[in-house]
């Protein structure tokens, strides 16, 4: 009966150790947590999104206030469309700015928030009109090489 009661709690703890396992999974992937209050939806157009993902930290001063709900293309002016819920608990002026950012030099992307000085706040399906789109590791080093490459071409000796 002891060697029963052993294996029994061997088994226990490697269901823990699974169930521990699957937890760190979720909460890596941004999928652990749901926003569970009270949202509202804003939106956002943007150029270029980059690599920005559904389910992506909104953030304001380095604070989660929201997650992108949706990602498409706007067919009429051609530009990506992000739809966001933020948490009622945070309310932002309607002059409010988006800018799509990343976490580190090769982290994930994210969108951050800066707020305005307007006196009425977003509400519920508005959208967010001042916006600054991803900025693109691969053309910021294409730019930087037909650069040097073009000073490089014009000097005289």
């Amino acid at each position: 009966m002891n060697k029963r009661s052993i294996e029994v709690g061997v088994g226990l703890f490697v269901l823990l150790g699974l169930l521990g396992l699957v937890f760190l999974a979720l909460k890596a992937a941004n999928l652990g947590s749901a926003s569970g209050g009270d949202v509202y939806a804003v939106s956002a157009k943007f150029d270029n999104i980059g690599g920005l993902k559904v389910r992506a930290p909104v953030r304001m001063a380095g604070v989660t206030v929201g997650r992108v709900t949706s990602i498409s293309l706007d067919p009429k002016t051609f530009q990506g469309l992000v739809k966001m819920d933020i948490d009622k608990a945070y309310q932002f002026p309607k002059d409010t700015s988006a800018k799509i950012l990343t976490a580190g030099l090769l982290g994930d992307q994210y969108v951050g928030l800066e707020p305005g000085a307007d006196e009425k706040n977003l509400a519920a399906g508005d959208a967010i009109k001042l916006t600054q789109s991803a900025v693109v590791l691969e053309n910021l080093i294409g730019q930087f090489l037909y650069n040097k490459a073009a000073d490089g071409g014009s000097e005289t000796k």
